[in-house]
């Protein structure tokens, strides 16, 4: 989420999950795991990480939507989180808040933050291996501006954006081959229902409603989604990952209580999540650290196929469903509330960009 106009949605998604404390709806068995720490990052220009990813020697990372300029490039990290080397852009990025590296090593650099709903294109840096400088691939949204702050890739290397839409988060993917100096139109390709859950998170109810980070494992057998509170990570077969987050059945592994979880990465051989959080705003002397999860799905992974016979009674699956339909049934009301909460707050968002634009200081358009 861009520095500008940052405290008023924190403070929003705070007020949703406060107000709004509808019921919830369970994503799975999960157990909480303390995670473990892999390493502190003490460099002063990473205090707005928004994506996380894992390269041969170490970790890649950018910070979000910054004002100085010194943040505004790709960080390398070793092992023990030292920065390495950085790459600068060649031109200023708006809002960059995802990575993702394909299997050639392509790394994409997702700028597609937009708390206004007002950008008229978003863009994707590639940066190809061995090259110096990232490249700008420029998209527009068939239906309209979305806030969107995850990125994952399908097994052809395609780019997948998911949308920080409220409950149903929107997977958007290029109609055409993308090319350097041109706009090309996104197409929707399916949607994400948000599984419910009840993990504790700075946003309450409202954290746990959004996509903030994403990653499909580096053997493109799973790919995970997260939210403020959780992950959720999805089978995928023959490289379709469109189709397990649009179909799948996902597992839960809960991130509670982390300052700002937007980042989200599987390590080198996809048995661990990896996470690292926002410090910005925190107080002095706090450093993100990137911390490690066990992957739900490196030890049980969910059928697809439904047993012969369902047992009743009250602990039995089918008493578990009806006991979710009717959660699911009283959240409606609260959710339209919730809906219409989060609009009032975009209102909000868009006069505090024309203020900006009025006083000067609004963030360029992509170059």
């Amino acid at each position: 989420m861009r520095h500008a106009g940052r405290a008023v949605s924190v403070a929003a998604l705070a007020l949703l999950g406060a107000t709004f404390a509808a019921p919830e709806l369970p994503a799975g068995a999960a157990t909480p795991v303390k995670p473990a720490t892999k390493c502190t990052i003490s460099d002063k220009r990473l205090d707005e990480l928004s994506g996380l990813a894992v390269t041969g020697n170490g970790y890649v990372t950018i910070n979000d939507g910054s004002d100085d300029a010194r943040h505004r490039r790709i960080f390398y990290l070793t092992s023990r989180c030292a920065v390495s080397r950085t790459v600068s852009y060649p031109s200023r990025p708006r809002d960059t808040e995802d990575l993702a590296v394909a299997q050639d090593g392509t790394l994409w650099v997702a700028d597609i933050g937009d708390n206004s709903r007002s950008r008229e294109t978003i863009g994707l840096w590639k940066l190809a291996p061995g090259a110096a400088k990232p490249v700008l691939h420029r998209f527009s949204y068939p239906d309209g501006p979305h806030d969107a702050e995850a990125l994952v890739l399908n097994g052809d290397g395609t780019p997948v954006i998911v949308t920080k839409d409220p409950f149903t988060a929107g997977l958007y993917v290029p109609a055409a081959t993308p090319r350097s100096g041109a706009t090309t139109a996104l197409r929707q390709a399916g949607s994400l229902s948000i599984p419910g859950t009840s993990t504790s998170n700075p946003y309450g109810m409202a954290g746990r409603l959004v996509i903030t980070g994403g990653a499909t494992a580096p053997d493109g057998t799973k790919v995970a989604l997260r939210t403020y509170a959780d992950a959720f990570e999805f089978p995928v077969t023959d490289g379709d990952v469109i189709a397990a987050i649009t179909t799948g059945t996902a597992v839960k592994t809960a991130l509670p209580d982390e300052p700002q979880g937007e980042s989200l990465a599987y390590t080198a051989d996809g048995a661990s999540l990896l996470t690292v959080s926002e410090t910005a705003g925190a107080p002095a002397g706090t450093k993100p650290k990137i911390l490690q999860y066990p992957s739900a799905l490196h030890t049980t992974k969910p059928s697809r196929s439904a047993p012969a016979t369902s047992p009743s009674g009250p602990g039995s699956p089918a008493a578990a469903e009806s006991r979710q339909t009717s959660q699911a049934t009283d959240l409606t009301a609260a959710g339209i509330a919730v809906t219409a909460a989060v609009v009032l707050v975009l209102l909000v968002f868009g006069l505090i960009r024309r203020y900006r634009r009025s006083a000067g200081h609004a963030a360029p358009e992509d170059q």
